[in-house]
């Protein structure tokens, strides 16, 4: 047990893996996983679920959990060395998985089960395991003969590593960027911002100010700088990204070209068009086709209302900010100036009253009264000192568990994100395993203010995302089935697995909520009724431009991968999908694609769509709390947290998505509370 990642006795021993336990934890994991499979695929071994759960999925899930352990680290850790570990090991884990999940050997034996009449004795989440299983071996390319099947594997191996080429390109593009600038510079920006810019340029040795393209410094510059020029120099630094107008080492258009050529490679191999088909096989939505449909109506719905916030801030630009054209790096700044003119308060005036531990107790309430657990700090080894981690637990037992990762930091990727260490599990040799999360978050970490540490800030966008990464996260650890192919997020429709996220940020909109989660950094007082009034008045501001651009990322997504040949020119679809949605051009240079990782490196390809897929599904299900809401509780009732709790977040993925749903609202999901909750209503409802 000297290596940290062999011991699964608990959690993760963060604080002791090194670069050098990689290689030698993972190698015999594999060497345990391929053993395995040799033993359930052997003629006399029997096709029984038991037995080859006892026997593959114990070997398997260790090899997940370690090797997860190491992705972790590898995305909020990174060094040049965990990079080399990780980059060595990469080829051999995703050969592994691909012979497993194309052995027929396998298969074979998964099929004698579904055949035999034991399976008719099998419980309801099994039966959906298997059949999910039966489903991924034909994804896999278990049906593959000879060639085709030597051809599938070499795929799997060189797409896994472009994807991760992809994600670093964009991680060290982003890290490797700075400029330094002085004090009058940043006239306009607020106080936290250029105090923590003056503290990286020290820290570097240096005198002014260091810029970054990390988003906790990137964005408020853009929302606030007063030097246009200032604003322009970033954001063409930050839309060039890992492009070829930056330097070539790091440029993702090949990644992206080759990339895109082996996913069109691998679904001609199964016997489909196009990965577009591929990717929607195990998902709610039938076909590309009804895909772009949806976000094609969703666009002519959403348009008038994005010309008329155009409208606006080319008025606005002119009269009040002396501006005669409205350039895409005025965007951010029009708009917070628009915004604060017609509603009178800034994103800066809201911070103050949301400290990060306020926001966590106040969160952790709503939590704590709508599903009935309790949350509590616990103990575990971390990779950084700023990550906590808490239990959660209902009626004195444990529930599960979750690390909290909230601030930026170089060699920490992008974004935010939900992640799991384990998943709930009746294990086959033991009890059951409880669930344990990732809670990844990219917020402006605290600032030493006249020598004490003031707490972080957060943004109410801040607050909404925390809200939304806290939803998926309850979505894995409050699932209640055994089956650990299907508990929690598991197994869940990709295209339905934002629902429990997007449900949480419904709660960062009511004032009996927010109250409850603000207290002023310097007085302690809870964010005032007219300042939440002023910022649910604009909480629609902008929603057509917004609803506009998701839908422009999400229809260049599908259309990229439907339509095989367009990645031979990725810039000509881009703007031909611009042409077609945006309302506002960009400029020659934009290269949003190029660190576009959700497609390109995570497992959104064919699925950004998912976004407003779900949305549909979050705001049906949260209208069914605003019915139940009632003078003493709002729309914290009980009876209805339970209701939800039991059909989406406990049933996870045990049955189909549109099953759970239905289970709770009593019918199927409409489109009239999007469409009502984001200021666009229209007479007529979609089929």
């Amino acid at each position: 047990m000297t290596n940290p990642l062999l011991d699964f006795s608990d959690l993760p021993r963060f604080g002791e893996i090194r670069p050098e336990h990689v290689a030698p934890a993972l190698d015999g994991l594999l060497q345990a996983a391929d053993a395995a499979l040799a033993r359930v695929t052997a003629d006399d071994f029997p096709a029984d679920y038991e037995a080859l759960s006892r026997e593959l999925d114990v070997a398997t899930e260790r090899l997940g959990r370690a090797w997860g352990a190491v992705g972790h680290l590898h995305a909020v850790a990174d060094t040049p060395e965990l990079r080399a570990a990780y980059t060595e090991m990469l080829p051999r884990v995703t050969a592994f998985h691909t012979r497993l999940g194309a052995d027929e050997r396998l298969y074979a034996k998964y099929k004698a089960i579904a055949a035999s009449p034991s399976a008719a004795a099998l419980s309801p989440a099994r039966r959906r395991a298997l059949d999910n299983a039966l489903r991924d071996f034909v994804l896999s390319g278990a049906e593959l003969q000879g060639e085709a099947r030597a051809n599938f594997a070499a795929l799997q191996e060189s797409m896994a590593a472009l994807s991760q080429r992809f994600s670093e390109h964009v991680l060290d593009a982003t890290d490797g960027y700075a400029c330094w600038v002085e004090e009058a510079e940043l006239a306009g920006v607020p106080d936290d911002v250029r105090q923590a810019t003056r503290a990286a340029a020290e820290a570097d040795g240096r005198s002014g100010h260091k810029l970054t393209l990390h988003f906790p410094v990137y964005y408020p510059v853009m929302q606030y700088a007063e030097n246009r020029a200032l604003r322009e120099r970033l954001y063409r630094a930050h839309v060039t990204r890992a492009s070829e107008l930056g330097p070539a080492a790091l440029d993702n258009g090949p990644v992206m070209r080759e990339l895109m050529q082996q996913r069109q490679q691998e679904a001609r191999l199964l016997g489909y068009a196009s990965h577009a088909e591929v990717s929607l096989v195990p998902k709610m939505a039938q076909s590309p086709a009804q895909v772009t449909d949806f976000l094609r109506d969703l666009a002519r719905r959403a348009r008038p209302h994005a010309e008329r916030d155009v409208q606006a801030l080319r008025d606005h630009a002119r009269r009040h900010c002396g501006l005669d054209t409205l350039e895409p790096w005025d965007l951010p700044f029009v708009s917070e100036k628009l915004k604060q003119a017609g509603y009178a308060f800034s994103d800066q005036e809201v911070k103050a009253y949301f400290p990060l531990p306020t926001v966590l107790e106040g969160m952790f309430r709503i939590v704590e009264t709508l599903f009935e657990v309790a949350i509590r700090p616990d103990e575990a080894a971390v990779w950084h000192p700023g990550v906590r981690f808490f239990r959660m637990e209902r009626g004195g037992s444990l529930v599960g568990q979750f690390f909290l990762d909230p601030y930026a930091r170089a060699g920490k990727r992008p974004g935010a994100w939900m992640d799991d260490v384990r998943g709930r599990w009746r294990r086959p040799e033991g009890p059951t395993q409880t669930p344990v999360a990732h809670l990844v978050c990219n917020f402006a970490p605290p600032l030493q203010v006249d020598g004490r540490e003031r707490p972080a800030l957060l943004t109410h966008d801040d607050v909404i995302t925390l809200f939304h990464e806290f939803g998926h996260g309850l979505h894995h650890l409050l699932t209640q089935v055994d089956e650990i192919g299907v508990a929690g997020i598991s197994g869940v429709e990709w295209d339905a697995v934002e629902l429990p996220s997007q449900f949480m940020e419904n709660f960062c909109w009511e004032w009996d909520v927010v109250r409850r989660l603000s207290a002023h950094v310097d007085t302690g007082e809870p964010l005032p009724r007219a300042l939440f009034d002023k910022m649910l008045a604009a909480k629609n501001f902008q929603s057509g431009l917004q609803t506009l651009r998701q839908v422009e990322f999400a229809l260049f997504d599908m259309r990229l991968h439907a339509e095989p040949g367009r990645e031979q020119d990725i810039q000509a679809l881009v703007d031909e999908v611009r042409a077609e949605v945006a309302v506002l051009p960009a400029p020659p240079f934009q290269r949003f694609q190029h660190s576009f990782s959700h497609i390109f490196a995570g497992g959104y390809a064919a699925g950004y769509y998912s976004y407003k897929w779900a949305e549909v599904l979050s705001a049906d299900a949260w209208s069914a709390f605003e019915e139940a809401a009632d003078g003493t509780q709002g729309v914290l009732d009980v009876a209805t947290g339970r209701r939800y709790r039991q059909a989406v977040l406990e049933a996870g993925g045990s049955r189909p998505a549109l099953e759970s749903f239905m289970a709770f609202r009593g019918r199927a999901p409409r489109i009239d509370a999007l469409l009502r909750h984001q200021g666009m209503t229209a007479p007529e409802t979609p089929q």
